[in-house]
């Protein structure tokens, strides 16, 4: 296990020598960056923990969660990838766009994986408020990006 807060069993990991071969694919949304670049570099930094080399891992940067869909649909049509993470944070504020914008990505995703060619995982934060978003990108509540990279991992190698 981790010693972190985004605690996994590594021992439901494929070897290092499997994960040297792989290739994944993050595509992390640039609104609300102290947040997303946050969990992405927990997802990379698990990434290169486990064994896969950090020039197998592809980062593509979009506006927002709403382009996280296109920005996956891209990546899994031009690069042969295990796995595909998203990672974006849509905090509500005052007016319905919260529930659109959340409602589109995880169409989106959904739709992705439906089409079965390859996992795409949610690691798209919808919060309340900015703090319960920093309690869950490194702080009291761990890095949902660890967390989405391990599930990447596990679903490249069901």
């Amino acid at each position: 296990m981790t010693t972190d807060l985004s605690k996994y069993d590594a021992s439901q990991l494929p070897s290092a020598d499997v994960l040297e071969r792989q290739r994944y694919a993050i595509v992390v949304a640039d609104w609300n960056n102290e947040i997303t670049y946050a969990m992405a570099q927990g997802a990379v930094d698990t990434f290169v923990k486990n064994g896969v080399p950090e020039e197998n891992i592809d980062i593509l940067h979009v506006p927002g969660a709403v382009e996280l869909t296109y920005g996956a649909a891209r990546v899994m049509k031009e690069e042969r990838v295990s796995a595909v993470i998203v990672i974006g944070c849509v905090i509500q504020g005052d007016t319905p766009h919260f529930d659109y914008v959340c409602q589109s990505v995880t169409q989106g995703v959904a739709m992705l994986n439906a089409q079965g060619k390859v996992p795409v995982v949610f690691s798209v934060l919808t919060t309340l408020n900015k703090q319960q978003a920093l309690d869950r990108c490194g702080g009291k509540l761990g890095n949902k990006g660890i967390e989405g990279a391990y599930t990447a991992i596990r679903m490249a190698n069901l």
